[in-house]
């Protein structure tokens, strides 16, 4: 990271998402997306997480997180889709991830991902172009505790109550 002023630091440590949820035979069920790229090919339980993205210096978070589910899923949200303030929970990278609610409904196998570039192997030089996301998948709250980033746990947890 760049030096820079501490609301600079601050700003590129806080990412905002959406956690769209459904119901389907009477469970509640969410979407989650796998990180793509090298890193996280054979990662699963607890590397999951909420469609999520970096907000920009001045940006809206809300508008942030719209912004990135629609670059991560390849899809947007309705313009009109009520949301729900989830608040925000810190990750233990110190990122601080804010969060709403969304009721709302993908096809999974329609998902397609913006890329990224990412050095590969570390410290090479040599970069890949990888997907953000790998994969998005519908889970029921248990399974998604097991799956997502410990630290958004507490995200399924307001999103219950």
């Amino acid at each position: 990271m760049r030096a820079g002023s501490y609301d600079q630091v601050m700003a590129a440590a806080r990412s905002a998402g959406i956690l769209l949820h459904r119901v389907r035979q009477g469970r509640t069920e969410v979407l989650l997306v796998h990180p793509g790229g090298p890193l996280w090919a054979r990662r699963d339980l607890g590397s999951w997480s909420i469609p999520k993205g970096e907000l920009d210096a001045d940006e809206d978070p809300l508008a942030a997180a719209r912004r990135e589910f629609a670059e991560e899923l390849g899809t947007p949200l309705a313009a009109d889709a009520p949301t729900l303030a989830l608040g925000e929970v810190r990750q233990r990278s110190g990122k601080r991830v804010l969060a709403w609610a969304v009721a709302g409904d993908v096809d999974v196998d329609q998902v397609h991902s913006n890329t990224a570039r990412v050095e590969w192997p570390p410290r090479s030089g040599r970069m890949l172009e990888v997907p953000e996301i790998d994969r998005a998948a519908w889970f029921e709250l248990d399974e998604a505790r097991r799956r997502i980033n410990p630290a958004q746990v507490e995200l399924l947890d307001r999103l219950s109550r």
